[in-house]
């Protein structure tokens, strides 16, 4: 089972879905482009509200003329070792200005959370039991101190003077 959370909690009726040989969105859905098939569409038509799924190989910079356009990335964490997702979101984040939704889709991890947090994912499609279970408890692990600036602000706390921080106002 798959559910959407935020952190204000979990999200019921989510309309975004990727399709895949056995799921097919409804008529109340709405389908997260492949790439290449979203810059498609976003050509040949005046289309707004879109949706894209980032693959870890895809060349998340090819948006950047559609940004205005599209309601929500999702980048993909197939598996828990490939980190690509993390780079895409703080491209689209920090250099390409992306402000609408960034979800986590794949293998979300709860320990991976605040790291997705901190590189501007606001959104998480979580099917591990241990992440549901430890969301639904409000058992989120948090990072006190980082090594370089993201999107998001660190928790204030003490630190090395050779580590650089976020400051907080």
């Amino acid at each position: 089972m798959t559910r959407l959370w935020r952190e204000t909690g979990f999200v019921e009726n989510d309309p975004w879905v990727i399709e895949t040989e056995e799921v097919k969105a409804t008529e109340d859905q709405k389908v997260l482009l492949p790439l290449d098939e979203m810059i498609a569409r976003a050509e040949e038509s005046n289309d707004v509200g879109l949706g894209v799924l980032i693959r870890p190989a895809d060349d998340v910079r090819k948006l950047e003329p559609y940004l205005y356009r599209i309601e929500i990335v999702a980048v993909d964490f197939p598996a828990f070792n490939d980190g690509r997702a993390f780079s895409h979101a703080s491209l689209l984040r920090d250099r390409l200005g992306y402000r609408n939704e960034l979800r986590a889709v794949g293998d979300v991890l709860i320990d991976q959370v605040p790291l997705m947090l901190r590189c501007g994912i606001d959104s998480f499609s979580v099917k591990n039991a241990t992440a549901l279970k430890r969301l639904e408890e409000g058992r989120l692990p948090g990072i006190a101190e980082h090594y370089q600036p993201t999107a998001r602000h660190a928790e204030k706390g003490e630190g090395y003077s050779w580590r650089r921080r976020t400051v907080t106002a």
